[in-house]
């Protein structure tokens, strides 16, 4: 390539340039990526013959021209993720545990080989419920800006070409793709079951399950591998410098083979700092818009992104309401004049009406009601203690009890409760919540409400309780 080194004084009267003065002119610098220089392992040979079919337009160096990308990017929101993507999955999985499956009510309820040991929960802090529960789903929220600011930082490897070099590299691409697969198909399921938006046509608890532990597989792999990287790449440069450089001064990360710096770079839209900015301001503004359904009180107004928000009316009665009497299906005859409780055990069985329920003595408690979904609400409810419902029906240290609805339909009409949640003081037959009657939607003529119970199986509408000792 050739130029001429003229100037032009004037059109029209500027010399000829002369053969003399025509010189080469210096080649345009460009950066060789690393990347296309890695070995292939074994068998190379195909491996080269698989780089030379390249798809058309497939050009890494020139899709990603973003100078912020980088390992030292990359690992500082894998630090936060590998801190906080446990504790959104520990609290799943005791939110599973929570549910009961050694008595089949958890879902999936058959997982083979994937069951977890399984333990009493404790009845005790009353909020336990809520504070597991809410941090799995609004921490879960939070992360949403994170996770996807991790996945941007590298894309461009989505794109290599060949996309694997060795059978190691193959391995590890398995494990990326279980990893990514599984946190984008939890936080999809996971945003639509608390918006109660189930256009996915299959079961979310089954799902979730078995989706959480698809990501724990591709996570415990990926740590492993990279964790002695994202140490390195972390050392490589102080947050501090990092939090103080301008857009004008950020450069680009020096070229290497992990194939996540731009050969290419363009230059800078922002900084470093103005990215992790922005991500953590996302973070935030999801937090703050939906906190108040955990939290309670007025912060409730602005949790935009939960479903459970809104007014259900007036009075002491006036709080969130999972499934209502409509949707349920109670028919009104059956919690009138002759509806009544029943209890079973071995000793046979009796019946209380609602009056002689009153009539007996009460005890009131103010205890949360939590559910999957993260929201939560607290309110102060009175009726006649389980355990003295449990001493009623002859069996005064019951292992376990088991309480039915009137409701006819869904999967938690019914629930069996652990010895320490029948036996927990404040566990009661609930007949009125805030000094006024049940209303229908809470439950009418009585429910059930125990501390740190998940709260589909606090049963509404209960038509009779069996205790066992067995």
């Amino acid at each position: 390539m050739f130029q001429l080194d003229v100037t032009y004084r004037a059109v029209g009267s500027s010399p000829p340039p002369e053969l003399g003065s025509i010189r080469p002119a210096p080649r345009e610098e460009t950066r060789r990526d690393p990347w296309e220089e890695l070995p292939f392992g074994s068998p190379a040979g195909a491996w080269r013959s698989l780089a030379r079919l390249r798809p058309a337009g497939v050009h890494r160096n020139r899709m990603w021209r973003s100078p912020l990308r980088g390992p030292w990017l990359t690992s500082m929101l894998g630090a936060v993720l590998l801190v906080t993507l446990p504790l959104v999955t520990i609290t799943g999985l005791l939110s599973y545990i929570a549910y009961g499956p050694r008595f089949g009510q958890a879902f999936p309820r058959e997982v083979g080989w994937l069951r977890l040991p399984d333990f009493d929960w404790p009845t005790s802090p009353a909020w336990l419920y809520v504070l597991n529960q809410g941090t799995h789903v609004i921490l879960g929220l939070v992360l949403i800006p994170v996770v996807l600011a991790k996945l941007w930082s590298v894309v461009p490897k989505l794109f290599e070409w060949p996309p694997a070099r060795s059978p190691a590299k193959v391995l590890e691409r398995l494990a990326l793709l279980l990893l990514v697969g599984g946190v984008l198909f939890e936080i999809v399921t996971g945003v639509l079951n608390i918006q109660y938006d189930y256009v996915f046509g299959f079961s979310f608890y089954t799902a979730h399950y078995y989706g959480a532990w698809v990501f724990i597989a591709g996570f415990v792999v990926h740590v492993a591998l990279k964790i002695p990287r994202m140490l390195a790449a972390l050392r490589s440069r102080s947050p501090r410098s990092v939090l103080r450089t301008t857009r004008a001064e950020t450069r680009p990360e020096p070229l290497d083979s992990t194939g996540l710096v731009a050969a290419e770079p363009a230059a800078p839209t922002m900084s470093r700092r103005g990215a992790l900015g922005l991500v953590g301001a996302g973070s935030l503004l999801l937090g703050v818009l939906s906190i108040g359904q955990v939290v309670g009180g007025p912060a409730r107004r602005v949790a935009l992104l939960l479903p459970r928000g809104r007014s259900y009316g007036s009075g002491p009665n006036d709080f969130q309401v999972n499934r209502t009497a409509e949707a349920a299906r109670i028919d009104p005859a059956d919690t009138g004049e002759s509806w009544r409780l029943v209890l079973r055990s071995r000793n046979g069985t009796t019946r209380f009406s609602r009056g002689e329920l009153l009539g007996m003595p009460q005890h009131t408690a103010t205890l949360p009601i939590a559910c999957v979904e993260g929201w939560a609400t607290t309110q102060r409810w009175s009726g006649v203690r389980l355990r003295e419902l449990a001493v009623l029906a002859g069996i005064p240290d019951p292992t376990w009890a088991r309480v039915s609805s009137i409701e006819t339909v869904g999967a938690f009409r019914a629930a069996t409760l652990q010895s320490n949640q029948v036996l927990d003081p404040d566990a009661l037959l609930a007949l009125r919540v805030n000094d006024v009657d049940l209303a229908m939607d809470h439950g009418y003529p009585a429910r059930v409400i125990v501390p740190a119970l998940p709260g589909v199986h606090n049963t509404k509408w209960v038509r009779d309780i069996e205790f066992g000792s067995d």
